[in-house]
C-alpha cells in the first residue's frame, strides 16, 4: 500500500437486478472509503450497457456475468492509486429487467392458474397417498376395534384427520394468508433461495466455460 493511497471497500451480491440498461457502479455495488469524494465519483462510473431493442414492447430480460476484476479495472481507470478490497463475490450476475412491466391483470391470471394447478395437484397427491397406504381401510378397522361396530364412512377419525391435515399444512408452511406464524423463513422460501443459488452458480459456471463472462483481458 502506497503512502498516499486510499482503500476502497467493495461489496457486490451474487445477483443484482437493474431496470436501466446503462448500468452504473452504484447499481450493483456498495462502496466505502475514508475519502467520500472517491465514492461519489465512482457511483457514477458506467460499468456496462445492455442492448436496446428497436421495439420497446419486445424488449426482453438480459443477463450478464461479470468478474470483480473487471470492476476493479474500471475503478483503477479513475483512481489508479486506490487499493480495492473486495468484500463480496468474485463473480456475479447482473440481470436487466426493462420497463414497462406486464399489465397487472396478466400477472393476476398467471397467479390464479398457478393456484388452481397447485390446489388440484396437491389434492390428487394426498388422495393418491391415502389410497396407496389404505387409510380408509385402516380407519374402518380401527373404528371397529374401538367402537365395536362398523364404520359409516364418515366418523370422528376422518373428520379429525382432515382437520389435522389442514392445520399441519398451515403450520409446516408457516403461512396463514399473507401473515407468517413465526419469524422463521418458510420452507418454500428456503427452497426458493437454494434454487436461486443453484441457478446463479450454474449460470456463472457456464458463462465462464464458454468465455462469455465479462472479465479483464
Amino acid at each position: 500500500m502506497g503512502v498516499n493511497s486510499e482503500t476502497l471497500y467493495l461489496k457486490i451480491e451474487t445477483n443484482t437486478i437493474v431496470t436501466d440498461r446503462h448500468v452504473k457502479l452504484s447499481d450493483i455495488a456498495k462502496m466505502e472509503c475514508a475519502n467520500p469524494a472517491i465514492v461519489r465519483q465512482l457511483k457514477q462510473k458506467k460499468v456496462y450497457t445492455f442492448q436496446d431493442a428497436i421495439d420497446v414492447k419486445k424488449q426482453k430480460n438480459q443477463m450478464a456475468v461479470f468478474s470483480v476484476l473487471k470492476v476493479i479495472e474500471l475503478i483503477h481507470e479513475e483512481y489508479p492509486n486506490v487499493d480495492v478490497s473486495n468484500e463480496g463475490e468474485s463473480d456475479f450476475i447482473v440481470e436487466y429487467i426493462p420497463y414497462p412491466k406486464k399489465p397487472k391483470w396478466i400477472n393476476a391470471i398467471k397467479t390464479a392458474l398457478l393456484c388452481v394447478i397447485i390446489f388440484f395437484g396437491s389434492a390428487f397427491t394426498i388422495m393418491a397417498f391415502n389410497n396407496d397406504v389404505g387409510v380408509t381401510d385402516l380407519f374402518s378397522k380401527f373404528y371397529l376395534q374401538v367402537m365395536g361396530e362398523p364404520s359409516s364412512g364418515v366418523t370422528e377419525l376422518e373428520i379429525c384427520y382432515s382437520v389435522g391435515l389442514g392445520i399441519g399444512i398451515f403450520i409446516f408452511f408457516n403461512h396463514v394468508g399473507r401473515k407468517k406464524i413465526t419469524h422463521d423463513p418458510t420452507p418454500i422460501q428456503v427452497e426458493m433461495r437454494k434454487y436461486e443459488t443453484d441457478i446463479d452458480t450454474t449460470f456463472i459456471d457456464n458463462a465462464g466455460r464458454k468465455g462469455h463472462s465479462i472479465d479483464v483481458n
